[in-house]
């Protein structure tokens, strides 16, 4: 044999055994599975609820908040509750004249002892003052802390009110004060009367 077929011939086992132990460490079959880390198995839920309806009360009676959603899938291994079309009413002060705020969306999870709240795709929160005003936020996902009476966002939102258009890029509100804080990228289109 020539040296040159010598070496093709040493190059060519080389690219086989190669080509071997990569098939080895990547099986064709892992590559085809879709990665399911973030989407609970039947095996990870440990009940679920249809049509459920949650109330917390404060110690003297008055309702906090009103939790509904059309399906509940409670998780065992990190006891969150992933929601359906959750629809959540969050109450002010007993003084208060406003109206409670009303949350929606499509989705949703509920941490742990359900502290928090986060609401996720087309999220839509109402609300009227005191004179009856409507005011209408929209963003894609938003975290409320009903015990807390705040909600909060990174995300862009847009509020329609009375007086006109506002959009932004993150949100802090403080549910029982009726004020929102806009955290940047604020625009805004007003009518004045």
């Amino acid at each position: 044999m020539t040296r040159r077929l010598r070496f093709s011939l040493l190059l060519t086992t080389l690219a086989i055994i190669l080509a071997a132990i990569g098939y080895w460490k990547i099986q064709p079959q892992n590559l085809l599975q879709e990665d399911t880390s973030n989407h609970p198995t039947r095996s990870d839920i440990d009940f679920y609820v249809l049509g459920s309806r949650t109330v917390k009360y404060l110690p003297d009676g008055q309702r906090q908040y009103e939790l509904t959603a059309e399906k509940v899938e409670h998780i065992k291994s990190n006891d969150i509750s992933l929601l359906t079309r959750p629809d959540l009413y969050v109450y002010r002060s007993p003084d208060s004249k406003e109206s409670p705020w009303h949350v929606s969306s499509e989705h949703g999870e509920v941490a742990a002892e359900g502290k928090e709240v986060e609401l996720i795709d087309k999220v839509r929160v109402e609300r009227s003052d005191s004179a009856g005003r409507p005011l209408i936020l929209t963003t894609s996902r938003l975290t409320v802390l009903p015990e807390k009476n705040y909600a909060q966002t990174q995300q862009a939102v847009r509020i329609e009110a009375a007086e006109g258009i506002t959009t932004a890029t993150g949100m802090k509100a403080y549910m029982d004060e009726s004020r929102m804080h806009l955290l940047s990228n604020v625009r805004g289109q007003h009518e004045l009367r």
